[in-house]
């Protein structure tokens, strides 16, 4: 059970090992492009290329889910970002239960952008939990867990890429250690627990409040969804790379009276813009009406003292 890219590898890794599924549950097929033409997901375009029945159920809650797929009498669900919460009915189809790779070291960062939020939060490092799926939200017992560093280089995407291949070199030895009984289930400590939710677009706009570090990880953790975003002249500007140039309050947004958001220098590297605390240099961005650009070939555009934000 799986929809987008990061459910790919491991449904990948069980077809190679002779596992392949007796069917795959992946949400329904949507309009994509320009041109809204209906195509289907990452995760249903794979089983198509190998003849496993998918199905895309939009209701999971009326009982006949759970009918249809107790047909294929599954021995074991494994699920990979899927987006959406299985009832106790479909948990109870398989007989040995089912597995959820989750991308992070829970119990930290449950619910639905665990990635996201690890490179906002400034984590050091994030992972992959293999863990047995009850009926809350990312609640159940850990199986397995492997963690991996958080490159400052790293935003949310090659993150995802990194966990998806890491999810999918855990699955099988999360199968193998449940199967034999080598891997004893562990639970979770709820007192440790931090809860994501799901993101929307508006949830990209710049904070020029925090400190420049913040900063500089949520725009990092923002891309590519929802994509980072502020204001200028009261239109959008899209953020998508950044640097710290200080992260202490010193003369240009402190001594100087720079208020967080504005514009403190144009350099030849970027535009330079005073945080909370701390200054953050712009280093890639698009206009409403432009293209992506470095900043070193658009500075000249911007004025000291311009304000960011606040639309």
């Amino acid at each position: 059970m799986g929809t987008p890219d990061f459910a790919v590898p491991a449904l990948k890794r069980l077809i190679e090992a002779g596992l392949t599924p007796v069917a795959v549950v992946t949400q329904p097929d949507k309009p994509v492009g320009r041109k809204q033409k209906i195509k289907p997901g990452p995760v249903a375009a794979v089983a198509h290329e190998h003849n496993i029945p998918v199905l895309q159920p939009t209701k999971l809650r009326t009982g006949e889910f759970a009918r249809e797929l107790a047909e294929f009498k599954p021995d074991l669900f494994i699920t990979a970002a899927y987006g959406r919460i299985l009832p106790p009915d479909v948990l109870a189809v398989p007989r040995l239960g089912a597995l959820n790779i989750h991308g992070s070291l829970l119990p930290r960062h449950r619910g639905a952008s665990p990635v996201h939020a690890s490179i906002i939060a400034g984590d050091a490092e994030t992972g992959i939990t293999i863990m047995v799926m009850d009926e809350g939200m990312d609640t159940g017992d850990i199986l397995l867990q492997r963690a991996i560093p958080i490159e400052t280089a790293d935003d949310a995407g090659t993150l995802m890429d990194k966990l998806a291949e890491l999810g999918a070199d855990l699955i099988l030895p999360a199968i193998e250690g449940l199967l034999d009984g080598s891997i004893q289930p562990k639970r979770q400590n709820p007192d440790e627990a931090t809860v994501t939710s799901l993101l929307t677009r508006k949830d990209g706009e710049i904070d020029w409040n925090k400190p420049a570090q913040e900063v500089f990880d949520f725009v990092r953790g923002s891309n590519p969804w929802p994509g980072a975003y502020t204001y200028c002249d009261e239109k959008r500007l899209k953020v998508f790379l950044t640097r710290v140039v200080s992260t202490e309050e010193n003369a240009d947004n402190g001594d100087s009276g720079w208020e967080p958001g504005t514009i403190t220098a144009c350099t030849s590297e970027g535009i330079q813009v005073a945080c909370g605390s701390g200054t953050l240099e712009l280093l890639e961005i698009q206009t409403e009406a432009g293209r992506r650009m470095s900043c070193s070939d658009c500075a000249h555009n911007y004025r000291l003292g311009t304000p960011l934000g606040g639309n």
